[in-house]
């Protein structure tokens, strides 16, 4: 979700039975990431692993995928395809297309599933082949950091708690926090309040409630935090040219804790 600036509506606080529709999405988003993991691998274009996902949504999950055709204001054209697949430098929005997958690539696949108008959204990186050490390693510290950052939601804790957790993490990788980009809230509408950012201070920000559900999605690169938008409207890529990696889970605020709505049974984060 790009950062907005304007004053923001109040966070939307889910009752039981929004949990619960909120669950059922989060399940199926997490069964597409899944479903399309044997297919990731060399040779394959990512045009034609947004097919598949495509398919699966549509027809054996009777959902929809939230990225196509969707376009958050005016000054963005539309998404052409269903999920977002991003390569090696690109930080987020990559296109699928012709690009064919090859031996030391990495790359984040990106789902939203909307079912009876509830969205589910998790993204993960997957590797091919034999990929570079920086390339790997990015990769990990994006996905701790992503793990740091989930195991601060509890009531009373704060979005700047999540923020600190992830970016002192990384940074002290030797890495870099994206901050164009944040987590978001979620639920009826696909990007909603409360903006998730993946840095800040301990205790400051919203404190967080019961009922509350949102993202957590660090954007880390391995060289420096910079980026540049590409003339399609929609992909960002780290301007040194350095790996980036991301990990995305959607997040439920818990009477005693969190629950990871995105996350299958027995399966790790």
């Amino acid at each position: 979700m790009l950062r907005r600036s304007q004053e923001r509506p109040p966070v939307h606080i889910h009752s039981p039975e929004e949990v619960e529709k909120m669950r059922v999405a989060g399940q199926l988003t997490a069964q597409v990431l899944k479903m399309i993991a044997p297919y990731v691998q060399a040779g394959i274009s990512t045009g034609e692993l947004d097919r598949i996902c495509h398919d699966y949504i549509v027809n054996d999950l009777d959902a929809i995928p939230a990225p196509l055709n969707y376009q958050p204001s005016p000054e963005y054209p539309p998404y052409p395809k269903s999920v977002c697949i991003s390569l090696n430098h690109v930080i987020c929005h990559g296109i699928p297309g012709d690009r064919v997958l090859k031996d030391g690539d990495i790359l984040n696949i990106d789902v939203t599933v909307i079912k009876d108008g509830y969205h589910g959204d998790s993204s993960k990186m997957f590797l091919v082949g034999n990929v570079p050490l920086k390339a790997r390693r990015v990769v990990e510290v994006a996905h701790e950091s992503m793990v740091r950052g989930i195991a601060q939601v509890r009531p009373g804790a704060t979005l700047g708690d999540i923020g600190h957790a992830i970016q002192s993490y990384a940074e002290a990788q030797h890495c870099s926090v994206v901050r164009e980009f944040c987590g978001h809230g979620i639920g009826r509408v696909f990007h909603d309040e409360p903006q998730v950012l993946h840095y800040g201070n301990p205790g400051e920000g919203l404190r967080l409630v019961p009922g509350m559900t949102f993202t957590i999605e660090p954007m880390i690169n391995a060289g420096k935090r910079h980026i540049k938008a590409l003339p399609d409207g929609w992909t960002i890529v780290t301007k040194d040219h350095s790996p980036s990696a991301q990990w995305e889970h959607t997040i439920l605020v818990t009477e005693d804790g969190h629950e990871v709505l995105t996350q299958l049974p027995g399966d790790p984060l």
